[in-house]
């Protein structure tokens, strides 16, 4: 008799704490359902709904709940806590704002493509221009806004300048001045440590290396301004300067004489820098600086001189010193030609006349030309 009883006993021990179990697995999803974590299918069943709520001691009333619970359980054999699927992790850039996306790049080949259609262009509408052909004039500008107007040729230059294109072209310059920025030379100027003026034409960034070194005062202009610190302002248009305080030691003109229209304009462009820069001379207590100030950082695309029916270097060594200077400095890549000119006097000595005459014949030259008379 006592046998039996206990084993009822145990069985009753056995089963409430089955049901314990039960419960607190019921508990633990609805927890997580309402935290919005995926529960199993249909949680509030019947049966284990009363199995949450009825707390009665009653071992029949237990039973009773149990077996409803093992009867739904029984119907939902995928009853599981099952957390969220958890996905794979994500890319650094997916979580950036949108504003630090990187701009989509354009290829080099496309690149190059570009920039030659906007000079052929150009040099179209110029000879429309020249016919007086309106038609011709408008069908051109039209061709040129589809192409993106002078926004996509600059884009396109800027694309030019970063690190994986050959980076900017000023880098070039630096290392040619290093000797001058030495200890031994750095306050050697006659203004007690000034900094040097540079005037840059056709700027289209200010964080290129002339920027960043900390060496220069930089005014900035651009025919179309890409942002603060840069001037719009067309260099054949700027005013004069009224005294030595508005001159500057340097001007670069990195790929802007190339996009000058015509070959007269070329020459009279580089005439008119020796009105903006100072005086030789000045630099006479800084040897270093002295063989390098004034001058001129001239860029030019490689084929301009290496491959042109009207200009080699020899011709344009002629036409610079026809203008005061002397060349310090030159570099030629596969791309690009770089040249430092320094100034030795002014326009008074100004000799000799500069054609469009042919020098070299072939069909596959260029017809880039400086004129100068």
């Amino acid at each position: 008799m006592l046998s039996a009883l206990g084993e009822v006993v145990d069985l009753v021990v056995d089963e409430k704490r089955k049901l314990w179990n039960l419960e607190k697995r019921l508990e633990i999803v609805c927890a997580e359902r309402k935290r919005g974590w995926c529960g199993c299918a249909k949680v509030a069943e019947p049966g284990l709904a009363s199995a949450i709520t009825d707390k009665s001691p009653s071992s029949s009333s237990n039973s009773h709940h149990l077996s409803l619970a093992k009867t739904s359980l029984k119907h939902h054999t995928n009853f599981q806590l099952m957390a969220p699927k958890k996905k794979g992790p994500k890319s650094l850039a997916a979580g950036r704002p949108p504003v630090l996306h990187r701009v989509k790049s354009i290829s080099r080949t496309a690149t190059k493509a570009l920039i030659n259609k906007h000079h052929l262009l150009h040099k179209k509408k110029r000879q429309a221009l020249a016919k007086g052909d309106k038609t011709a004039e408008a069908a051109i500008d039209a061709e040129i806004e589809a192409l993106g107007g002078i926004e996509s040729y600059q884009e396109a230059s800027l694309q030019g300048q970063r690190h994986d294109r050959g980076g900017d072209s000023s880098r070039v310059l630096m290392e040619w001045l290093e000797p001058c920025f030495s200890s031994s030379s750095q306050d050697a100027d006659s203004d007690s440590g000034r900094k040097l003026r540079m005037l840059e034409v056709g700027a289209l960034s200010t964080q290129n290396a002339c920027s960043k070194s900390g060496r220069f005062d930089i005014e900035r202009i651009d025919l179309n301004s890409q942002g603060e610190g840069i001037l719009q302002q067309d260099f054949m248009e700027r005013p004069l300067p009224r005294d030595e305080s508005e001159r500057f030691d340097i001007i670069s003109l990195s790929l802007v004489l190339n996009y000058v229209p015509e070959p007269k304009g070329r020459g009279e462009m580089l005439r008119r820098t020796v009105q903006f820069l100072r005086a030789p001379g000045r630099y006479i207590d800084s040897p270093q600086r002295a063989a390098h100030f004034p001058s001129v950082f001239l860029v030019l695309p490689a084929p301009c001189v290496t491959n042109s029916r009207y200009l080699d270097e020899e011709k344009l060594v002629a036409i610079m010193e026809s203008l005061g200077y002397v060349k310090t400095a030159s570099k030629t890549t596969q791309r690009l030609v770089y040249y430092l000119w320094r100034r030795d006097r002014g326009l008074e000595g100004t000799r000799g006349s500069f054609q469009k005459k042919e020098i070299r014949s072939g069909s596959t030259r260029n017809n880039f030309a400086v004129v100068l008379g």
